[in-house]
Order: structure tokens, then sequence, then C-alpha cells
């Protein structure tokens, strides 16, 4: 039966645009931005202090599913990690070493990522995957100390799919976070937004309007608008520009009145990726003229198109990885219950800033020879940001548990019983019990499967 698509023809289209010829300019601006924006967010990192208090000081950390092998490296160690980190994203900016550099990058953040999920950001997440997708891409090939060193590698054009890759990541973003911000809680009650913005009251001259319920609303459908578009407008050459100003001013002022560190600055840099190659022609070209280098003239474009096997090859993986990317944000499907309650399937899924939640966890040993009970002083064993992101995720209520079953069982006490009483707020609603106080959490193991101890919402 004939459906009158002819998906084939959709199929070579898109393929013919991944593998169309394009000017390496924007991937070589795209390098050396995130380059420099990760040597200055590192450096931000080491001078705040955080790779003591986050890092060193802690005596426990909560690992992430499968990971619970990872283990920060000491004072030496750690240190020694984020100067790497400066030195290999200084690398990737000045196209030196490249192909090391951003391997040793991507494995070093991912690995700094994965020592303490308390830890976790969404923008942490996304700097991960664009370091591991600039591992493979040919951004080395023009304005980089590799291309002095051997002449032989540069290029002027390039195949589209580098670029094609880096947008679709960048758009991912965007999209996915105006997709959870379909819900009746931010749409219909404008929650948490009314909290928000109810906290800077004491501005002067605005401060009186972020308590009228009707500017909460306007921020709320205004953000969500403006994630679900924005994308769509900067692929668009009409609406291009005007789409970019409105994406400076939405990262301005939520940079502004949140603390969300870099992130907003990380955003207005990288988005850059959306104008024109002539545009970033235009940028290489004045690069070129302040650093006094003529440049060269065209190079073969002939030697990096791909061909048939290996064509397909590379198109099975990229098609792979645009797949997982657009599914795994939907695995919370899969749980039942409320998403922002439970939270099972919410990291990694692009969800930013979203609610406001706060909890209160008091945890209990019971001998079960004596029956004898005790409460566990918090402060004891975690930090204050540990305890206050441990008291709202379930994973992370259970992992503690497990450390003070072991603590205690160090001290002699054999197969304690470990409860919790766990009371949670979330969007301004009243505070409820968010676990089944009577489960021994102790005995329990942790796994991918709904936890059948979260209570209903």
């Amino acid at each position: 039966m004939q459906t009158g698509i002819d998906f084939s023809t959709d199929k070579d289209q898109i393929l013919a645009g991944m593998y169309a010829k394009t000017s390496i300019a924007p991937l070589v601006v795209f390098r050396i931005i995130f380059g420099f924006m990760m040597f200055a967010s590192t450096l931000r990192f080491w001078a705040k202090g955080w790779i003591d208090s986050l890092f060193l000081q802690p005596d426990h950390f909560f690992h992430y599913y499968g990971f619970h092998w990872v283990k920060p490296l000491g004072e030496f160690g750690m240190y020694a990690v984020f100067a790497l980190l400066l030195i290999s994203s200084l690398c990737i900016a000045l196209g030196l070493f490249y192909r090391f550099a951003t391997v040793a990058y991507f494995i070093l953040f991912t690995y700094v990522e994965l020592i303490d999920i308390t830890n976790y950001l969404n923008h942490y997440y996304f700097i991960s995957l664009v370091a591991f997708l600039m591992c493979f891409l040919p951004a080395h090939r023009s304005l980089s100390f590799d291309v002095a060193r051997n002449p032989k590698i540069a290029r002027d054009e390039i195949s589209n799919w580098p670029i094609f890759l880096l947008k679709f990541q960048l758009g991912l973003v965007y999209f996915f976070a105006g997709v959870a911000k379909l819900n009746t809680d931010w749409l219909l009650d404008a929650m948490p937004m009314s909290i928000w913005l109810q906290a800077k009251a004491h501005w002067p001259l605005v401060g009186s309007f972020f308590t009228e319920k009707w500017v909460a609303y306007g921020f709320s459908w205004l953000g969500c608008v403006f994630d679900l578009t924005v994308v769509f407008f900067l692929l668009t050459k009409r609406f291009r520009l005007p789409a970019y100003v409105v994406l400076v001013l939405f990262h301005l002022i939520t940079g502004f009145m949140f603390p969300i560190g870099m992130f907003p600055w990380i955003m207005i840099l990288t988005t850059l990726l959306f104008f024109s190659p002539d545009f970033h022609q235009k940028l290489v070209i004045f690069i070129y003229s302040k650093l006094n280098v003529k440049v060269g003239s065209s190079i073969e474009y002939n030697s990096l198109i791909l061909h048939g096997f290996k064509r397909k090859i590379l198109t099975f993986f990229i098609a792979a990885y645009v797949f997982f990317q657009l599914l795994f944000p939907f695995r919370y499907l899969l749980y039942p219950g409320d998403l922002f309650w439970t939270e099972q399937g919410y990291r990694f899924s692009w969800r930013v800033m979203l609610m406001e939640k706060a909890g209160t966890a008091f945890f209990y040993v019971t001998d079960p020879e004596t029956g004898r009970k005790g409460e566990v002083d918090n402060s004891q064993f975690l930090t204050p940001t540990q305890e206050k992101m441990m008291a709202t995720q379930p994973d992370l209520i259970l992992q503690y548990a497990q450390i003070i079953a072991e603590e205690v069982e160090s001290k002699g006490l054999k197969n304690p019983i470990v409860n919790a009483e766990v009371y949670v707020t979330l969007n301004g609603a009243r505070s409820k019990l968010f676990i089944d106080p009577e489960v021994n959490l102790a005995e329990l193991k942790d796994h991918l499967k709904h936890k059948d101890w979260i209570l209903d919402r």
C-alpha cells in the first residue's frame, strides 16, 4: 500500500545536508569559545575554593548508580586534576595537541562530575557531552597551533555533520527545558516562579512588582515559550539576529536574578554557532589580522569527505547518538508517580530551574537485639550542601542510610536497623511525609526500578 510519503527522499535530503561541504570557521570559533570558557570556569572553580569544599572536606560522597568506584584522589590528586583541566582547556582553545587535549578534558571533567552526585548541575552534563563530541570533530584544522606545527592538516572546508551535531546538542538543552515547563505547577500556578520572585521583593524600584501574581505568570509563560521556540528562530536567517538578542537578554536577566554561575555566559557564547558561516569567517579573519598572520589560500576539501562503508558507520553512530539524546530524557515515563516528587528519571533530562523543593530528614538507628533506638546527627556525616540535597532525593536517602549503617557496624553494632522520617515541601505546598518511615533502609539495595517506599505526593 502506498502512503504518498517518500521517506527515502527525506532520508537522502538529510544525509545530503549532513555531508555537504561548509566552511570550517563556525567549528573553529566554537572550539576557541568552548576552550576559553572552560578555562575560565575551571579557574573560577579553583579561586572560589570549591576544590577543597566539595572534594576534600566531605567525609562521604554520594555516587551515581554504577559509579560507586569513582572516588576523589586526595589533596594533591584533586589539585593536579584541576591543573590538567586548565591546561587541556587552554590547549583546546589554542588548538594545541587538540586530540589529546579534548580526550583528556572529557575524561577529567566527567571524572570530577561523577565524584559526588550532590554537585550535579545540568550544564555540567552539557559540558561533558560537548567535550565528548569535540573528541571526534576536526576543530583543530584551522587557526590552531596544530596547523602551525603541521600545515598539511589545514582545511578551509569540512562536512556539515560536526556543526549539525553541536547545533543539535545546543538546541536540545533549550527545547527539552521548554517541554519540561509544560506542567500544571509552572503554567497554571506560576510555581515556583512566584516563590523565587517574592524572595526578591526587597529589591529597589522593581521589588514591588515581584509580589504581583501576573508578573510570576508572565515570567513563567515567557520562559516556556522562549525555550520551546528560540532554537527554531535561530535556525531561520530572517529571525536569527532578533532571536539572539532576545536570548542574550534572557540569559543576562536570569543570570542576574538567580545564582546559576557560568551557565548564562556559556549559552550566550556557544549559541553563536547558529550564525552563518560568513559571520564566523569574518571572525576568523579578524583574529588572523590581530595575530598578524596571513590567511592562507583554500585547502583541498576532498580528503575529509567520507564515502561508502566509512560514511555508513559514521551515519550509524550519529543516528545512535541523536536517538539516545532524544529518548533518554523521557525515561521518567517508566516510573509511576509525580516526577518532581519522586525524582526518578529526573537527572540528565534538561529540567532547568523547575521546582522549589526542600526537605528535613531525621534518621534513626535501632539495635535489633536490645531495641534501643537513637537519632543520628546528620552534621557529623555530611556537609550542609550534601544534607540539603540528600533530604529530597530518594536514592541519596538510601545511600546515606547505608553510610550510617556502615559507620555504626564499624563500631560494633551488628545488623543495625536504619529508618528515616523525611518531610518534603514542593513548590510551596504543605510539607508531607516523603518515604515510608517503617522501612529498614539498611537492608535495601539501590537499583533502577521504582522505589516503592516513596509515598505519594
